[in-house]
């Protein structure tokens, strides 16, 4: 019987050097849910993604994906794990020398032993479920932000992956591609039966999209619930982030002295 939960993160702590990042994290994320991972610049969002891809190593608590212990897999285990996983990097990460086509294929060309004929109906079913199959021709540097956003999902989907993550996928997008990247991704897991983990600042796009939030400040879980129970949140930290307050628990003001004190001084 399949587990419930495809990813366990279990009292997981990490440090650069000395500078701690994460501290006693403990996530589930459900087979076949989208769940998001919120909070402001430099919370240790992306750095979970790491540890799930066996990037980096926790300094000390688990991370287990699939049923297996991520840090405890030797390198061909790690292979294995990630060829399982589709990643979307922030604005797209395509390959710039290779057109539309043969970057959706790399990596069936890479980790298959499939015919090019295969391949080629592959490719173009993928690119026909983002809307761009008449595009396949094109070079990276032929198409808007938006158009190069889903051929990088297209090709995230490539080989049918079991976890996709999505690293900040809406920056830089007009807000008509950022609907249609929503779309997709909601749309996509669920055709897939795949389960999705999206880091993200946009809040409002993300509360639509999600079944579930986790929001990180510090380093450390500070909310979580569903999109109605962030929304409804009445703690200060969640309610600023939500909302786009300009001041609150995250301050407008970088800490310094009394103004009254630097207006004396300057006199």
């Amino acid at each position: 019987m399949a587990q419930a939960h495809l990813i366990a993160i279990s009292n997981v702590s990490f440090a650069y050097d000395r500078r701690p990042i994460l501290t006693g994290i403990n996530m589930v994320i459900p087979r076949g849910k989208v769940v998001a991972i919120m909070g402001v610049s430099g919370s240790g969002k992306t750095t979970l993604l790491r540890l799930i891809g066996g990037v980096v190593t926790p300094v000390s608590g688990e991370v287990r994906v699939a049923g297996q212990v991520v840090q405890g897999l030797d390198k061909h285990g790690v292979y294995e794990l990630r060829r399982r996983m589709g990643m979307l990097f922030q604005f797209g990460a395509l390959f710039t020398d290779l057109s539309v086509f043969d970057n959706v294929a790399f990596q069936m060309r890479e980790h298959t032993d499939l015919p090019e004929r295969m391949i080629r109906d592959l490719v173009m079913m993928k690119l026909h479920a983002v809307g761009l199959r008449g595009a396949h021709r094109l070079m990276p540097s032929e198409l808007s932000g938006g158009m190069a956003r889903r051929v990088a999902l297209a090709r995230a989907i490539a080989l049918d992956p079991m976890l996709i993550m999505y690293d900040e996928p809406f920056t830089g997008l007009d807000p008509i591609s950022l609907g249609v990247i929503s779309n997709l991704i909601r749309r996509l897991n669920d055709a897939l039966g795949a389960t999705s983990i999206v880091v993200t600042h946009d809040v409002q796009e993300a509360l639509e999209l999600v079944d579930y939030v986790y929001y990180l400040s510090d380093g450390r879980i500070v909310a979580e619930g569903t999109p109605e129970e962030m929304r409804a949140s009445t703690d200060p930290l969640v309610r600023q982030f939500v909302y786009g307050e300009a001041d609150g628990p995250v301050p407008f003001q970088y800490p310094s002295r009394p103004f009254a004190e630097d207006l004396k001084i300057l006199h």
